[in-house]
């Protein structure tokens, strides 16, 4: 018998993890699927398979992926754990002997593994590319599986050209196909740099460019327009002292002030990065960002300080929410300057775009939020019109036992209006235990889901998702 899990608000409720694998061929629908949708959405997130070492962190869980094979009104759906190096030696054990979060926690005689392993937890984020279905978690290299079964391949690491980590949020260029991403602390554990590289659309790594930061630390997202590559470094600190003594590798430390590298898109490199000012807050999530005459527009959503980590005395601070607000970046000025302005009163997170207008100016985006006084988990999905700053929001139940992750937009087809299509949300429902895919109008939310197809079982409140069309 496996050993018992921890009390620990990050594995219970809607986070608590489940222990099986699951196929289900055809799901029960409510409503009608409609026949232009035709795809497989996936969700990504920590599902931690045996107790885990220390204090647990929602960032430290085994990855299980979560995928809806949806074709011709009908939905399938399987469940899988990634099988990662990690993964497989705690099978074979059969109980935790390694604290993702800090190696120096691991049980005697593991030691070494968890600055030598490649593969990590792959429990975040997941892109499809060039034909790969690519599984991320952002302190290693992605890690590959079959986009139809999950079945487990390996770590990818583009035929030995990537040597570094892959952000959780690579962005893919619509017009050209264009891979990009970066890899935080990029030449080594706590190391002050990152690195971004370039995949053209056949998959192929093209270019690597390593830049020092001012201190180490974690970066989770970052923006890409036409032309420029934005990377915000904010006071959310690596300390390998910190974690030699058992205390918090990560931790917030506003006093080291806040920047951002602005990195021309063509021939960016160390020398020709500029370094604008920014005030100490922190963004965990981009919607957008685009650039018109040499001013750069990048909105997110904000937080006043980094949620989920403590300070350098080892003190965890209050939670906090974040607003949907935007930058603006006067490259023209000898000493630009970030000026951000919050645009939604209304606290939200995990901000999508129409993907097809990524990195280009665009007037519409999605959001997931809490309803009511704003406390509490998700229970809402709502689409933003960045013209005027409205938006239009749908609550799938009650905040205190439904719970939404994060939503994927999907273009009616290639050519449609921006905004117009489908968002897909898996939906919780902590009475049942149960979880359900919901199939919403992306230009009517408040008229309800086109369909719902049901789960027997549920799926824990994870990361993010995403989307491979059908034929590709």
């Amino acid at each position: 018998m496996t050993e018992a899990m921890p009390e620990n608000r990050f594995l219970e409720g809607c986070f608590a993890p489940i222990d099986q694998e699951y196929t289900h061929e055809v799901l029960p629908i409510t409503g009608e699927v409609p026949r232009d949708l035709n795809g497989s959405f996936y969700r990504n997130g920590p599902n931690v398979k045996f107790a885990p070492r220390g204090d647990y962190h929602l960032f430290a869980g085994d990855g299980m992926t979560h995928a809806f094979h949806i074709e011709d009104g009908k939905v399938g759906y399987r469940n899988r754990w990634i099988e990662t190096a990690k993964f497989k030696l705690e099978n074979e054990v059969g109980r935790g002997v390694i604290n993702p979060m800090n190696p120096f926690d691991c049980e005697k005689g593991y030691e070494e593994f968890v600055f030598n392993d490649k593969d990590g937890l792959a429990n975040t984020a997941c892109v499809w590319h060039a034909g790969k279905m690519l599984i991320l978690e952002e302190g290693h290299q992605p890690f590959q599986v079959d986009p139809v079964t999950l079945e487990s391949i390996g770590t990818y690491d583009y035929n030995g050209k990537l040597t570094t980590a892959m952000t959780a949020h690579p962005k893919v260029d619509p017009r050209t196909g264009e891979l990009i991403f970066f890899a935080y602390m990029s030449t080594g554990p706590f190391e002050s740099d990152f690195t971004v590289h370039k995949v053209d659309r056949n998959g192929v790594l093209t270019s690597s460019e390593c830049i020092k930061t001012p201190y180490s630390a974690m970066i989770h997202d970052f923006v890409v327009t036409e032309n420029y590559i934005v990377v915000a470094v904010f006071p959310l600190t690596g300390s390998l002292d910190r974690a030699m003594v058992g205390e918090a590798p990560f931790a917030w430390e506003p006093e080291r002030g806040a920047s951002i590298a602005v990195i021309p898109r063509v021939g960016g490199n160390a020398a020709n990065t500029r370094w604008v000012e920014c005030d100490p807050f922190f963004v965990f999530h981009y919607m957008n960002g685009f650039d018109k005459d040499g001013v750069i527009t990048v909105d997110g959503c904000q937080f006043e300080y980094a949620p989920l980590f403590p300070n350098a005395k080892g003190e965890m601070m209050p939670d906090v929410a974040p607003y949907l607000s935007r930058w603006s970046i006067d490259m023209n000025q000898a000493n630009p300057r970030v000026v951000s302005n919050q645009i939604d009163p209304i606290p939200s997170e995990f901000p999508q775009c129409d993907p097809r207008f990524a990195m280009q100016e665009y007037k519409v985006g999605f959001l997931t939020a809490p309803d009511g006084d704003g406390d509490g988990m998700y229970n809402q999905l709502g689409r933003f019109n960045l013209a005027d700053n409205s938006s239009e929001r749908y609550t799938f139940g009650p905040r205190d036992t439904t719970f939404t992750s994060e939503a994927i937009f999907v273009p009616k087809s290639d050519d449609a209006p921006e905004g117009q299509g489908y968002v897909l949300s898996v939906v919780t429902d902590l009475p049942s235990d149960t979880s359900a895919l919901y199939i919403m109008d992306a230009e009517n939310l408040a008229g309800g889901p086109l369909a719902v197809a049901q789960l027997s079982n549920r799926i824990p409140v994870g990361f993010h998702g995403g989307w491979r069309p059908a034929g590709s």
